[in-house]
């Protein structure tokens, strides 16, 4: 074998235990949480960011001189992760405890408005500039290995992971508290009936969840700044190795994250173009051909939520209809209101549409999605690409735009049907997030960050039309919308939500059902996506981001899953409150994020189900 590739693998394969030893850190924390909780925290990043911080204030800031001593800099490394668990203890008592037994869909909501506002309450402390720690003194030399030299710091962290794995191991495996851990993850209510009080060991697992991903946050100091994106950098990363691992699965983590670390390291090397494709293309192709992870067990089913109707479809005809000229009435005065509030209208018109798609999936069929905007991403780019490429005006960009999403979600579905609750939602951030790296690093397509600007699908004297017709599409999707729940195929998808195996017994084949929703729920987002396209006049890789799914999360749940306006008057919601709390706060509105987070974790603690969900429950109270 030729030295030059001899070295590259060496090379790659070093990085990549060196990747891996962070990410078994943070997927460690986050599997010990699930595997007691029962909760996917989005969060977990947050206090990975946090013990980042706060070592690097201490060595760099607070106290200079701890930086220069290896003591007290290990000191430092140790007191932010401990805080790190502090925060998450904090955490459990006000909001994860309260999540228990809740749908995957709210605990996952819940905890990425935990993400803003832990964002902006680190935002506050520590300002917005990076932190940069110095060398850890005594190991900032690098070794010599096979006539290559490597950090000797990143020596010292692979080790470390190691350590932590075979820690965890002998904790888990040969201590009460670790038995105890394992039969709360088993059967949390035989372990009560047996006398264990289960609180102290879910508490005792978020503490050392959330300190082991301060301990990961702290440890990258050495080697790179600590600042307030690092949360959102290497959550979806964590998400990809925990699912890939098996959830609640420990050398189920630890093999994912090698895994990952070695392709992220030579897809770095070798394909940098695709690097981050190629991680999340991982990810789909083990759920694929093994929907539970490489490690992980089937076990128990998700539960599925309490059976209830699909509010306001039974409505009389008349009774929609005067709903619908009070919604024409309320676009009016709008429209009447000057540029922004018809800037606002169309926003919110377009993320009706964008949530409704959304709701049919989540309410009717009962699929969780964490990565819809996929399909907003793909019809946003389809119809920017068919205008730029082929001078096509907006139908016919639409079009293009939709026909690519149902082509994608033709292909994509065969996989969601195998899938279900956590991992159907990480399987379809997989592949939002594979557009997004795609968009991101095919530049010669997409234009990379730069993003598709300039398109002149709208003249400025059509926009007047152009809001009528986004009004008229939000009706019709609403109207489609109460067909289908009222329809044979409605009340099926119904059905195999509530009880999949009573209905597969009944004769209702639940594959097929959930397919064809699903390709649905695609073309009408890649609708949405192709309309957001022609009103901003620009597309960029945002589009496909976490926070656009989020997004859409959040318009059905404010409004409620199972109402038929549910969408509807979460997208008023959503709209009114960005545009309220960013710009109305005054000194306060650089923290817009963490005030908006902390309305999102009220809102599913008090109304998970949303204003839906709250007439629902008081219509059965009668």
């Amino acid at each position: 074998m030729p030295s030059g590739l001899l070295n590259s693998l060496f090379n790659g394969f070093f990085n990549g235990l060196t990747h891996a030893s962070t990410l078994f850190l943070m997927a460690a924390g986050l599997t010990l949480i699930f595997g007691v909780t029962r909760i996917v925290n989005f969060a977990h990043g947050s206090f990975y960011m946090l013990g980042a911080l706060l070592s690097a204030h201490m060595v760099s800031v607070w106290w200079p001189s701890w930086g220069e001593s290896a003591g007290l800099y290990a000191l430092a490394i140790i007191l932010g992760a401990a805080c790190a668990g502090l925060a998450g203890a904090a955490t459990d008592f006000f909001l994860l405890r309260r999540l228990a037994g809740a749908p995957s869909l709210y605990q996952l909501v819940a905890t990425f408005g935990l993400t803003l506002f832990l964002h902006d309450a680190m935002l506050a402390a520590f300002g917005p500039g990076e932190v940069f720690a110095p060398r850890f003194p005594g190991l900032k030399g690098a070794l010599e290995l096979g006539g290559e030299f490597y950090p000797t710091w990143h020596i010292a962290t692979m080790l470390l992971g190691l350590l932590v794995w075979l820690g965890l191991h002998l904790l888990l495996a040969r201590s009460r508290f670790g038995q105890r851990l394992r039969a709360a993850t088993q059967d949390r209510a035989m372990l009560s009936a047996l006398g264990v009080n289960p609180q102290p060991l879910m508490l005792g697992a978020v503490v050392l969840g959330c300190a082991l991903a301060g301990l990961g946050g702290a440890l990258r100091l050495p080697t790179e700044p600590a600042n307030l994106q690092m949360d959102v950098n290497i959550i979806v990363e964590t998400f990809v190795v925990v699912v890939t691992g098996g959830l609640g699965s420990i050398s189920g983590a630890a093999l994912a994250a090698v895994l990952i670390g070695l392709i992220h390291a030579f897809g770095v090397a070798w394909f940098p173009q695709a690097s981050l494709v190629l991680v999340f293309l991982t990810m789909g192709v083990v759920l694929a051909l093994r929907p539970q992870g490489l490690l992980g067990s089937k076990g128990r089913e998700e539960a599925p939520e309490a059976a209830q109707k699909f509010l306001g479809t039974r409505a009389s005809s008349a009774w929609l209809a005067m709903q619908c000229i009070a919604l024409c009435a309320v676009a009016l005065l709008a429209w009447r209101g000057g540029e922004y509030t018809q800037s606002l209208l169309a926003d919110a018109l377009i993320l009706a549409i964008f949530g409704i798609s959304l709701q049919a999936m989540v309410g009717l069929g009962g699929l969780v999605s964490f990565g819809h905007a996929a399909w907003f991403a793909v019809g946003a780019y389809g119809t920017a690409l068919a205008s730029t490429h082929w001078g096509l005006g907006l139908p016919l960009a639409l079009a293009v735009g939709c026909a690519a999403a149902l082509l994608g979600a033709a292909l994509f579905g065969a996989l969601v049907v195998r899938s279900g609750g956590v991992y159907l939602a990480m399987l379809s951030l997989a592949l939002a997030q594979m557009l997004w790296a795609g968009a991101s690093q095919w530049v010669d397509v997409t234009g990379g960050d730069n993003g598709i600007i300039g398109l002149q699908l709208l003249a400025p004297q059509a926009r007047s039309g152009f809001l009528a017709a986004l009004l008229g599409l939000a009706m019709l999707s609403l109207l489609g919308l109460r067909l289908l729940a009222r329809s044979a195929f409605g009340m099926a998808l119904q059905a195999a939500r509530d009880a999949p195996a009573r209905a597969a017994a009944s004769g209702l084949n639940v594959a097929a059902l959930r397919y064809r929703i699903f390709v649905h729920s695609a073309v009408l987002a890649a609708l949405a996506g192709g309309l957001w396209a022609a009103h901003k006049g620009a597309v960029f890789p945002q589009v496909a981001a976490v926070s656009t799914s989020v997004d859409a999360l959040l318009v059905v749940l404010l409004g409620g899953v199972h109402w038929l306006w549910g969408a509807a008057v979460g997208s008023a919601v959503l709209t009114g409150l960005q545009a309220t709390l960013g710009q109305g706060l005054g000194a306060l509105s650089d923290y817009w994020h963490g005030l908006l987070g902390l309305l999102i974790m009220l809102m599913m603690l008090l109304a998970p189900s949303g204003w839906g969900g709250l007439l629902w429950k008081a219509e059965h109270a009668r």
